[in-house]
C-alpha cells in the first residue's frame, strides 16, 4: 500500500559532495562573515542585513531581498497540558526552534549556522555536537530563539529556505522543528498495560511533552486504561495465522496515522511484527521496547532463556523499529542484576520496571529532538 508518511518533521537529505565551498582563514563563509560586520542595531537595518543574508548565494540561503510574508501554519489541534520545560531549553515560554544535522566533518559548519541563525535575528539558546572520526562524521543539535526573527517568527519557511542552502553547501541532511507544534503520539499496545499506564501517566504530568490522540490494539483488554485518561481506542482484531486479515488491520493502522498526523508510534508492548513496507515508511518515528539487553535474547520470551541461561544481569531496550527484528538502532538501554535465587517471575517483575523507564527515557529524548541515525547507530544529546 502507497502512503505518505506520518505528519512529523521530517529529514532533508541533500546529496553528498567531496568538498565544501571555500572558507576564509578562520573557517567562516565569507559572505555571511561580512554580513555580520555590519549588522548594525537599528532594527531595520537589521532586517535588511537579515534579508540580504538570506539571498547570499554562497552561504546564508538564496531567498529574494525582500521576501514575501509566508502565511503562517493553520493552528493544530488542541494539544494536551503540558509544561514548558520539554521544549525550552531554559525552561521560558519563548518560540524556540531545534535544529539536528548530520554531514562529513569539514571546517565552517558550526560557524556557518550560527553565522545563518544570527542574520536571521534568532538567539542560540544551546548547541551540542560530536565528531565520529571514525566515520568522518559530524552531528549537531542548536536549540534557538525564533520569536525576535527579522523576517517574523510566522516565516520560518524563509528561514528553512536559508537552512537549505547551508545544507547543499555541507551536504548536509537536516530536520527543524518548532516548540509552538506539540507532537502527536500513537500508542498502540496489546494485553500488557505496564508500559501503556506510564506514558500515559507521564503525559497526564507534563513529564512527557506530546498529546496522545489515540490507542490502537489488536486486543479490547485496554479499552479500561484509554478510558480512564480520555483518550479515543481503536480495537483492531487479527485472525490468527490469516496474512489478508494482518494486511487489512495494518492498512486500518496506516489510516488512522495519517487522519490524525500522528508525528510518532510507540509500540508499548504491542505484540505484532509489522510488514517490511510499513516498517521502511515508519521506522524513523518509531519506537519499539524490547524486554533484553539487545543483541541479547531477540524474540519471544527473553526472561525464560535469561533464566535458563542463568544470566546475572537482565535489561531493556529501547529502538527505532527496522523491518528487521529486533534490530534497529538503539537510543536507550539499562540493566539490573539478577541472582540464582529469582525466579522467572521475578526477572519478569523487575525487567518490567526497566521497560517502563526505558521506554519513557527513549520517548523523551525524541520528542525533544535530541536523537540523530546514522547507518545503524544513534547519537544522543542527552
Amino acid at each position: 500500500m502507497q502512503s505518505a508518511a506520518p505528519v512529523g518533521t521530517q529529514w532533508h537529505r541533500v546529496p553528498r559532495r567531496a568538498d565544501p565551498a571555500q572558507a576564509d582563514a578562520r573557517g567562516c563563509p565569507q559572505p555571511q562573515h561580512r554580513l555580520a560586520a555590519r549588522l548594525v542595531p537599528q532594527r531595520a537595518q537589521r532586517a535588511a542585513a537579515g534579508a540580504a543574508a538570506a539571498a547570499a548565494g554562497n552561504g546564508a540561503g538564496a531567498v529574494a531581498p525582500a521576501p514575501e510574508p509566508v502565511p503562517a501554519a493553520p493552528a493544530a489541534r488542541a494539544p494536551s497540558p503540558a509544561p514548558a520545560s520539554d521544549s525550552d531549553e531554559d525552561g521560558s515560554m519563548a518560540m524556540t526552534g531545534t535544529l539536528l544535522i548530520k554531514c562529513p566533518d569539514s571546517k565552517g559548519v558550526v560557524a556557518s549556522v550560527a553565522q545563518l541563525l544570527f542574520g536571521f535575528g534568532c538567539n542560540i539558546l544551546s548547541s551540542d555536537q560530536f565528531s565520529d572520526t571514525q566515520a568522518d562524521m559530524f552531528f549537531q543539535r542548536v536549540v534557538f530563539d525564533y520569536s525576535d526573527m527579522l523576517v517574523g517568527p510566522g516565516n520560518t519557511a524563509v528561514l528553512e529556505r536559508g537552512i537549505a542552502e547551508v545544507a547543499r553547501k555541507y551536504s548536509m541532511d537536516w530536520r527543524v522543528s518548532y516548540s509552538t507544534k506539540q507532537k502527536r503520539v500513537a500508542l498502540l499496545v496489546s494485553k500488557l498495560d505496564h508500559c501503556l499506564y506510564d506514558l500515559l501517566i507521564r503525559v497526564e504530568n507534563g513529564e512527557l511533552n506530546c498529546t496522545i490522540p489515540i490507542i490502537i490494539s489488536n486486543h479490547p483488554d485496554l479499552e479500561v486504561a484509554a478510558k480512564r485518561f480520555g483518550v479515543p481506542f481503536r480495537h483492531l482484531p487479527i485472525k490468527p495465522k490469516d496474512a489478508a486479515s494482518k494486511a487489512a488491520q495494518e492498512a486500518q493502522i496506516e489510516a488512522i496515522l495519517q487522519e490524525e498526523g500522528i508525528d510518532l508510534i510507540v509500540l508499548a508492548r504491542y505484540m505484532q511484527i509489522f510488514s517490511r513496507d510499513f516498517c521502511e515508511r515508519h521506522w524513523r518515528e518509531t519506537i519499539n521496547i524490547h524486554h533484553s539487553f539487545l543483541p541479547a535474547f531477540e524474540g519471544a520470551r527473553p526472561y525464560h532463556r535469561a533464566h535458563d541461561r542463568g544470566v546475572k544481569v537482565i535489561g531493556a531496550t529501547a529502538h527505532y523499529a527496522t523491518s528487521d527484528l529486533d534490530c534497529g538502532p538503539i537510543i536507550a538501554q539499562d540493566v539490573t542484576h539478577v541472582t540464582h535465587r529469582d525466579t522467572v517471575p521475578d526477572m519478569v517483575r523487575k525487567g518490567r520496571d526497566l521497560e517502563r523507564t526505558v521506554l519513557a527515557k527513549a520517548v523523551r529524548w525524541h520528542l525533544q529532538d535530541r536523537v540523530i541515525v546514522h547507518d545503524n547507530r544513534t547519537v544522543v544529546f542527552e
